[in-house]
């Protein structure tokens, strides 16, 4: 019988628990059974065994479907916000393979809570351990997290299953339509995972949001919101790579901290 073709993720010296996470953050994205997401076939502490996907090129139809499925996904929820994946203890992973950094986890009941303290207080700190932090991004990252525990951006959602880092490179177009894969999953607001799809985002994106929204409508002036919620993921690229990131960074925390 032949051996259907697979994709090995590997790292002799990875972070204790790294492909245990992902696999957990992927087992429990398919049991929503709302998106198609990339099989796992075997993990252990310095590998990932996934089913091999064949790409093919994007169409408005199968971004359509992405959107749609996205939605169903995030309303498959979470236990709160900042929860890790089921089957999964301790904080994840964010970033890449050579160099993850921790994604905090734990169990807030209010959304702006969970950002401030498991997101923007941690972007202060590695940031600040770069010496990447200057002053007025340090003050206006702590007006920030100030204004995301007063509860001024709060809304009606409830904790919602969510990708974590769906940029354009984590969905791949598949004959079959969009597959997701590397999430960094855990109980968030759905806009996570809209914004880091506008912050790097796919073909067809107006195809995706009209998908999404179809099954469930945003907040309204969501598109105002997103840069908020693209703070932690141009905050950990600052972290990783500086440069323009940092600056990107400090227009968005001057902006939200306004």
């Amino acid at each position: 019988m032949t051996t259907p073709p697979v994709h090995r993720k590997h790292r002799p010296d990875a972070p204790s628990g790294f492909f245990e996470c992902e696999a957990a953050g992927l087992r429990w994205l398919a049991d929503a059974a709302a998106v198609p997401v990339v099989r796992v076939l075997d993990v252990r502490p310095d590998a990932l065994v996934l089913e091999r996907l064949t790409s093919a090129p994007p169409d408005r139809r199968a971004a359509r479907a992405l959107g749609e499925g996205l939605a169903h996904l995030h309303a498959a929820g979470a236990p709160a916000f900042g929860a890790p994946p089921a089957g999964w203890d301790g904080d994840g992973f964010f970033g890449p393979l050579d160099e993850p950094l921790p994604l905090l986890h734990g169990a807030h009941e209010r959304w702006g809570d969970a950002v401030a303290d498991l997101r923007v207080e941690q972007l202060r700190t590695l940031l600040r351990a770069r010496s990447r932090l200057s002053p007025a991004l340090d003050a206006d990252l702590a007006r920030v997290a100030d204004h995301l525990r007063s509860g001024r951006w709060a809304d009606d959602e409830p904790p919602a299953r969510v990708h974590g880092d769906l940029w354009s490179g984590n969905v791949m177009w598949t004959p079959d339509g969009a597959v997701l894969i590397d999430p960094a999953a855990h109980g968030g607001h759905p806009l996570t995972d809209l914004a880091m799809l506008h912050l790097f985002g796919p073909p067809h994106l107006d195809d995706v949001v009209a998908g999404y929204v179809s099954v469930h409508p945003p907040p309204a002036g969501w598109q105002d919101l997103l840069g908020l919620h693209q703070l932690y993921p141009v905050g950990m690229h600052a972290v990783l790579f500086g440069g323009g990131y940092v600056a990107q960074l400090t227009r968005l925390a001057a902006a939200c901290a306004a």
